[in-house]
């Protein structure tokens, strides 16, 4: 079930079920404590070896013109 979902459920009760139900979640909190978040690493992308692969291209200066033209030769064909 998704969150906004959740959330929509829960807003929908009356109050007193509202209480209800942030009751029961810090019961299941106290009974089975938080579960700590991994962050997530991220490496730095400039070490990355695909970058710069390119820079020597003269094609790839003005990418999105490169795009727009493969783009258009590939519809033509069609």
């Amino acid at each position: 079930m998704a969150i906004p979902q959740i959330i929509q459920d829960i807003t929908s009760l009356p109050p007193d079920a509202q209480k209800q139900v942030t009751d029961f979640v810090a019961f299941l909190k106290a009974r089975y404590g938080t579960v700590p978040r991994k962050k997530a690493r991220l490496g730095k992308l400039e070490a990355e070896p695909f970058v710069g692969m390119w820079k020597d291209r003269k094609d790839m200066k003005d990418s999105a013109k490169w795009v727009r033209e493969l783009r258009q030769h590939e519809w033509e064909r069609q």
